[in-house]
């Protein structure tokens, strides 16, 4: 069997799949912000536009600007009620279309470690904060066992298939934010760990939505019906439901920020 490859081209998928765990990360990393109202911001890799329509629902921006590499999430990002009134272009992480201290705040919200080289992308959302904004990040803990997907992708191994990993996995540890942020030049850099809980109504909605993209959904196609009826039942056995048949579990990323130097 082929390695499975991480790609997004499906925003509804990719919503359903991971759009709802970082929204409930993402709450909780602007809490954590505290950001004032009439910031102008960049959402950089905003994908289907999740951490977008938070900003806009919750801190009134002057301004929104979300850039992502595939039109296919941008197309959704646009769509989404919730997320009117932002700006959506593509663009690379790595060499924003923008000029140097445009906004006030930029943030990447769970996209760090698909960024080939980091410190490149944090240097570019430095460039374009203006002097005392804020960068700020998160990333699920893919080495600590953090990632949404860890019950699936356990199983994968067990496949003898090695999971895709994003390009920069290691940034999305703890201690690799902290150390990239300190060497980036930013002040007052502060990390915290984000721990979320997601409720299925069973195992088949867990299913369903979790495996409706990515690399699962290429691993489940090459089995074969009888082969990925097995493998669905080892993951089952992974998630006991509670008293009424939900499933729940937890995952966990890790965030950090800090202030570009006046």
């Amino acid at each position: 069997m082929t390695a499975p490859s991480i790609r997004f081209d499906d925003g509804a998928a990719y919503e359903q799949a991971m759009g709802v765990w970082s929204r409930f990360a993402g709450e909780i990393f602007l809490d954590w912000l505290t950001p004032s109202s009439g910031w102008r911001w960049i959402d950089v890799g905003c994908g289907s536009g999740a951490f977008t329509a938070l900003l806009m629902q919750r801190c009134a921006p002057a301004d929104a600007q979300g850039v992502d590499p595939s039109e296919a999430q941008l197309v959704f990002a646009r769509e989404r009620p919730e997320a009117r009134g932002a700006t959506f272009q593509v663009g690379d992480a790595m060499a924003l279309p923008f000029p140097d201290n445009r906004f006030d705040a930029a943030v990447m919200a769970l996209v760090i470690f698909f960024v080939p080289d980091p410190a490149k992308g944090l240097a570019e959302m430095v460039r374009v904060v203006r002097p005392g904004g804020m960068v700020a990040a998160y990333a699920w803990d893919m080495l600590g066992g953090g990632f949404p997907f860890a019950p699936l992708q356990a199983e994968v191994q067990a496949l003898g298939i090695t999971p895709p990993q994003p390009p920069s996995a290691a940034v999305s540890r703890m201690d690799a934010l902290r150390d990239l942020w300190a060497g980036s030049g930013l002040e007052a850099v502060e990390t915290r760990e984000i721990t979320v809980q997601r409720t299925f109504a069973d195992f088949d909605d867990f299913w369903g939505k979790s495996t409706a993209m990515g690399a699962i959904r290429q691993t489940l196609a090459e089995l074969g019906p009888a082969e990925e009826e097995k493998f669905k039942q080892r993951v089952r056995a992974r998630l006991p439901p509670d008293a009424m048949g939900r499933i729940t579990y937890a995952s966990r990323a890790n965030a950090v920020k800090g202030r570009v130097p006046v």
